[in-house]
């Protein structure tokens, strides 16, 4: 049986499942990804982080996180990268008014309960009105729910606040 081939778009849960040994070198090239030995965060958040979205997380180049792992898995050096190149906004926009935020969605519970808010998050931003704002706190940098609302044509913010507790704010 062939192995999976490492891509961009390949998921974290499917990477470690074929290369379990790639769990080590993730947390030594971005702190961020030790939350991957928490067995929740493994089940729920790993089985949709792409690893181009896991570069972002750790604040690694796509094409340098993809090629170490390709590398260390005995896969060759990958050239093509056609991957969302999302810009994700973290200096605060003009639109941002702490006054227009008109809900909020701690997913920090969530995601520990072993559950996905992705459904409930998607739901609450496709209900916002013209100029309300839609407030979602988590303990990491939620890129898969940021590269979505970018493709539903939202707005976006993100403001980091401590280490393990992030703001993003949806506009429509």
């Amino acid at each position: 049986m062939e192995k999976l081939l490492i891509t961009p778009k390949t998921k974290i849960f499917e990477l470690l499942e074929a290369y379990p040994q790639l769990e080590q070198i993730l947390i030594e090239v971005a702190p961020p990804f030790k939350k991957l030995s928490n067995p929740i965060l493994r089940k729920t958040i790993s089985k949709i982080t792409s690893l181009s979205q896991a570069a972002l997380i750790g604040g690694l180049k796509v094409e340098e996180l993809v090629n170490l792992l390709r590398a260390k898995a005995g896969q060759t050096h990958f050239e093509d990268f056609e991957t969302e190149d999302h810009q994700i906004v973290t200096q605060k926009p003009e639109w941002f008014d702490e006054q227009r935020v008109f809900k909020t969605l701690d997913i920090r519970d969530i995601i520990n309960s072993g559950e996905q808010p992705v459904h409930e998050v998607m739901a609450s931003i496709r209900d916002l009105k013209p100029g309300e704002i839609f407030q979602v706190i988590a303990p990491f940098l939620p890129a898969p729910l940021i590269e979505k609302s970018i493709s539903m044509n939202y707005r976006h913010w993100l403001d980091k606040r401590e280490e393990e507790e992030y703001r993003v704010y949806f506009i429509k």
